[in-house]
């Protein structure tokens, strides 16, 4: 009897298996608009509603006093009130939109004394005009509604950014406080103004959330850009250079990305002042401009000194006395070291206190229209985390009566006393 072979081949495979559900699908552009509303909202709506509180009072004030109407439209006067928002530097910054930059060293002839030298277009950083007119030619504004355009929605972009490094180490409703100081701060006047303050503090805010976020390239990239929004740029980029040399140090991540952006940063401001040197055949062209033609030179805080021992005691004997103008300066000079040691024991990242330290130390140590300090310390966005980790802990009505007690006096400190009283 024989019994019928068995079979060799092994076990039949087993069904690939299926997953239950589908991945999910990505969001549609409602729901990705409804996200990004319901992130973004309260941070633009804060300082948003802040910053036109201020701006109204400020306008109110230049209407009712008049004083902007017998001055010269270079030299904050106008026909209209929002004519004095494109004065002083904003008359600079809408030359070189329509007409570009012939740096030089002029001499004046027979002058004697402090300003010795024609002004020059090439004091002012490229960035700004250029993004003047590249909005100009886009949306057919002038030279002065594209400035406006600019500066105010760099603003809102620089608000995105104080937000986010105030929030990593604050949580939301820090940030939110620190939004709303940096839109009632002395020398906020100049963020809705044909100046650059609001480009080169939003870019400085992204490039110190972008180094504290360990994306090395893009910092390196953000805080290039900024070199050619202002010389003070050099602070950013040292800055960035110890944070980079730290994180190699440390052993944190990689070597090469932290070293590119350290070797990228510094190509904005160099390269620009590299350029109006060759220009003008002089090397140090752009430094001798700022002294002959704006009498703003480095003098290790001479200048300062003279200031801070004046007008205590009533003095204005000082070079470019403005006493309310340097009243308000008196007051943030102060402010700021007794911030910076309360922003340093929270032990933040490197990066924002060597900017906000080495920052100071270069408006205190140069020679220039003291009451500017105002507006020269603005974009020390880190002073305000200390302040905003301290008024969290406060219930939203009080926040908001500090906050729109702070707004409506700002159209007088950080506006009128500003371009009116003083020299922004």
């Amino acid at each position: 009897m024989t019994t019928a072979p068995t079979s060799q081949a092994g076990p039949a495979p087993s069904p690939v298996p299926r997953p239950d559900t589908a991945p999910p699908a990505a969001p549609d552009p409602r729901e990705r608009l409804r996200r990004a509303a319901v992130r973004y909202g309260p941070v633009l709506a804060t300082y948003g509603v802040l910053k036109l509180v201020g701006f109204a009072v400020f306008m109110y004030l230049l209407d009712s006093a008049g004083d902007f109407r017998e001055k010269h439209p270079r030299f904050g006067g106008g026909a209209h009130t929002w004519d004095v928002l494109g004065s002083w530097d904003g008359w600079w910054y809408q030359q070189i939109a329509l007409h570009g930059y012939d740096p030089a060293l002029e001499p004046i002839p027979g002058a004697t004394g402090l300003i010795t030298l024609e002004g020059n277009s090439a004091a002012f950083f490229p960035l700004y005009p250029a993004l003047m007119r590249m909005v100009s030619e886009v949306t057919g504004l002038g030279p002065y509604g594209a400035g406006m355009t600019v500066s105010v929605v760099s603003s809102f972009v620089a608000a995105l950014g104080i937000h986010a490094v105030t929030a990593r180490l604050g949580g939301h409703r820090a940030g939110l406080v620190a939004v709303g100081l940096w839109a009632v701060w002395p020398g906020s006047g100049a963020e809705w103004a044909v100046y650059s303050e609001s480009v080169y503090t939003a870019l400085a805010a992204w490039a110190c959330y972008a180094v504290m976020t360990r994306r090395w390239l893009t910092a390196g990239v953000l805080t290039f850009t900024a070199g050619l929004a202002r010389p003070t740029a050099v602070t950013l980029v040292a800055a960035l250079a110890v944070a980079g040399l730290l994180a190699v140090w440390r052993r944190e991540e990689g070597v090469r990305r932290p070293l590119a952006a350290v070797a990228i940063a510094p190509l904005g401001v160099a390269g620009y002042l590299g350029w109006v040197g060759y220009r003008m055949g002089d090397w140090g062209g752009y430094n001798k401009l700022q002294d002959g033609a704006w009498a703003h030179k480095f003098d290790w805080g001479r200048h300062t000194l003279d200031v801070l021992t004046s007008v205590p005691v009533g003095h204005t004997d000082y070079l470019f006395a403005m006493p309310m103008e340097d009243i308000i300066g008196v007051g943030v000079v102060l402010l700021v070291p007794v911030l910076t040691v309360l922003l340093t024991r929270l032990r933040p990242p490197a990066v924002l206190v060597v900017y906000t330290v080495l920052s100071y130390l270069m408006v205190m140590a140069t020679q220039q229209y003291f009451g500017n300090v105002s507006r020269y310390l603005l974009p020390l966005f880190p002073l305000f985390v200390p302040l905003a980790l301290a008024m969290r802990r406060l219930k939203w009505p009080s926040l908001a009566a500090v906050l729109g007690t702070a707004a409506l006096a700002s159209g007088s400190y950080a506006g009128y006393v500003l371009f009116e009283l003083g020299v922004p």
